[in-house]
């Protein structure tokens, strides 16, 4: 075993397994995350349209935009934080593409997405 190999089976070990479920870019999804206040805990989510994943393994991580105010908003959630309660899937989307930042650029119904049929 190399250094890196060593190194990947450490990080297997101790990062904690999550049961999330899959989702890929243009499916939109509510994170609910964990925010500490002080000394108080609460779950907030966050609803939105993945842009992206990207990374392997323990590193992965995935971007999600919403827009709030007619502002975009972007977040980035590691798969492995602690900090990630859970992922609900409530649209899955048609695109072509692994990363859509074009959506960006959209606004009103040039920004809507189709919705996958099963």
């Amino acid at each position: 075993m190399n250094k890196g190999e060593l190194i990947r089976f450490a990080e297997e070990q101790l990062t904690e397994k999550k049961k999330l479920p899959v989702f890929r870019a243009g499916d939109t999804i509510t994170v609910k995350y964990k925010i500490t206040e002080g000394n108080k805990e609460r779950i907030q989510d966050f609803q939105g349209i993945v842009l992206q994943m990207s990374g392997k393994g323990s590193y992965k991580t995935f971007t999600v935009r919403k827009i709030s105010n007619n502002i975009g908003v972007e977040r980035i959630f590691p798969i492995s934080s602690p900090f990630l309660d859970d992922v609900i899937v409530n649209k899955r989307g048609v695109v072509r593409r692994a990363r859509i930042f074009y959506l960006r650029k959209l606004r009103g119904k040039k920004a809507r997405i189709k919705e996958r049929r099963r």
